[in-house]
């Protein structure tokens, strides 16, 4: 599969301030960016950084005034896609120092105050058929609101209040597995089919020796999925930090199969 993506931001700043933005997909074995352009207004800086854990960039800005940006990108979907349900967990002692940072508690999700409620209600499944009862839990136990969470929920206010966007979903998800001891970790993405269009969170769990993509909102699946970044939990992949004072103008994301 093939995705087209098409990305438009304004932000308007009252004094010369930095930006890091993170929000063109990452050129990786499992998806090919074919063509990309990326284009700002007026700026003072323009360097790359390489993002968490290695898997794509980072753009250090300085701007002012106006500040607009303009992504567009082709990326070819190359990943095999299994059935998750199938996938034997890693035992912890066979963990690489890559995968163990993403078994511990973060900032949004505190897996170490949900290891009773796992063990009773998904202790009986293990690996895979554990991560997809969550998924399905969250599915069916959640409703997708907007404007009901903020940059301050965690999985914990998700979790009491049922309700949230994909990044709360997400969340939820990443602090379940985490703490079944099975390594999980926040994935900002590109898919189709997200409703309302935007950037889109998921969660990769760690199974059978590789990462694994998990959308527990089902609006996207494994096989339309193009990763941007990943990290414990949203704060470390927001698409755009703001190291200053800034007033939100405009946004679009647009993501189509071609």
């Amino acid at each position: 599969m093939i995705l087209s993506v098409d990305v438009h931001l304004q932000y308007r700043l009252s004094q010369p301030t930095d930006l890091l933005l993170q929000i063109e997909a990452a050129d990786l074995a499992d998806q090919t960016v074919r063509q990309t352009h990326i284009s700002f207004s007026e700026v003072e800086n323009v360097s790359r950084i390489t993002a968490d854990d290695g898997l794509g960039e980072r753009i250090w800005l300085r701007a002012d005034g106006l500040f607009q940006c303009d992504y567009r990108a082709d990326i070819q979907i190359n990943r095999p896609v299994r059935d998750l349900s199938t996938l034997p967990a890693t035992p912890p002692h066979q963990l690489s120092g890559e995968a163990v940072r993403y078994l511990m508690p973060s900032r949004y999700c505190p897996s170490d105050e949900f290891q009773t409620f796992v063990a009773a209600e998904f202790g009986h499944l293990s690996g895979g058929a554990q991560i997809a009862a969550m998924r399905d839990w969250i599915e069916q136990s959640f409703q997708y609101v907007p404007g009901v969470s903020n940059a301050q929920t965690t999985a914990m206010d998700s979790f009491v209040q049922r309700q949230g966007i994909c990044r709360d979903y997400a969340h939820v998800l990443v602090t379940l597995a985490r703490a079944a001891t099975i390594p999980a970790r926040f994935a900002s993405v590109y898919a189709p089919g997200v409703t309302p269009p935007d950037f889109h969170a998921v969660a990769e769990v760690y199974l059978d020796g590789a990462w694994h993509l998990v959308d527990p909102t089902s609006m996207a699946t494994p096989h339309d999925i193009v990763r941007i970044g990943i990290g414990a939990d949203a704060a470390n992949v927001a698409f755009l930090n703001i190291f200053g004072q800034a007033e939100f103008v405009a946004q679009s994301v647009s993501v189509q199969a071609a």
